[in-house]
């Protein structure tokens, strides 16, 4: 099974659009929205099905057991987090403790214990045999590229054996959860937008892929807001050898497609029929290299 990775250096590029686009044209059979701390994709996926929900258990937080603790005060002191709160008994604030151990450790009565920490839900979707992936972080919780890791270990294992291709939406920027999301992927797509910031972005993460040693392409989206910096992007492309699979108007019925769940494809648009041309010519690449 091939999987196609889908970034962007920043948000507000039009990724998952265009992911949402390649998975209709495709009709993929597994997918997978690895942008665990803003999920949007399953907004646009029209899952019929509820999916099954699984806990995703982060790093360990402390806790304090009230009948053993003598607030001796050891842990509050030692605590570099400020994640001790003394009210009327000792006890642990989960969005400040970092699961150190310290408090643990100096702890005369054992009174302490690292226990393991809800961080976020991974969900699952089937429908005959179709699955989607994804999961969403919890509120204050680190440890995103784990759950990334999680998710796509996830599609992958319910995926069905006839399964060629993989559509993975990727979170923006060069963080943990897209280093998580770039490991094991064959070639990766990244949608740059004619900005000043797009382009610093779009040259971010097109190096953080080189590192992975990952085949990289770009396509363009509303190119024609800014025909100058469109143009740039097309000559760093050409200068770096990347190849640019196409470029997607700006189109105001794409908006209207989005807000109504809708991807761009599953209208008569502009931005639509341009997807087309980049999904055609993104494939080919993936799957023959040229």
């Amino acid at each position: 099974m091939k999987q196609l990775l889908i970034l962007s250096g920043k948000g507000g590029t039009g990724k998952t659009t265009i992911a949402s686009a390649f998975i209709r044209l495709s009709d993929a059979k597994a997918c997978a929205d690895c942008d665990v701390d803003a999920p949007n994709l399953h907004l646009i996926m029209g899952q019929s099905s509820e999916p099954k929900r699984t806990a995703y258990f982060g790093m360990s937080k402390a806790e304090i057991n009230r009948e053993l603790c003598i607030q001796c005060d050891e842990c509050r002191k030692y605590c570099r987090f400020d994640a001790i709160i003394v009210d009327t008994a000792y006890q642990v604030d989960p969005f400040a403790c970092e699961g150190c151990g310290v408090c643990e450790f100096v702890c005369p009565e054992g009174a302490v214990s690292s226990v393991p920490a809800v961080a976020g839900e991974l969900m699952l979707y089937t429908e005959k045999d179709k699955v989607f992936s994804t999961a969403q972080l919890k509120m204050g919780s680190g440890n995103s590229g784990m759950l990334v890791t999680e998710v796509k270990k996830q599609m992958k294992e319910a995926a069905a054996a006839n399964a060629d291709l993989a559509i993975i939406d990727g979170s923006p920027g060069i963080g943990c959860p897209v280093i998580a999301s770039l490991s094991g992927v064959d070639m990766v797509l990244i949608v740059a937008e004619p900005s000043i910031s797009g382009i610093s972005d779009m040259e971010r993460i097109i190096k953080t892929a080189g590192i992975f040693q990952t085949k990289t392409v770009v396509c363009i989206n509303k190119y024609d807001t800014n025909l100058e910096n469109a143009n740039q992007i097309e000559s760093f492309c050409k200068v770096n050898n990347i190849p640019l699979t196409g470029k997607i108007p700006f189109d105001s019925n794409a908006v209207k497609a989005i807000n109504n769940g809708q991807a761009i494809v599953d209208i008569d648009c502009a931005s639509g029929r341009a997807v087309r041309e980049v999904y055609a010519k993104t494939t080919d690449y993936l799957f023959t290299g040229n």
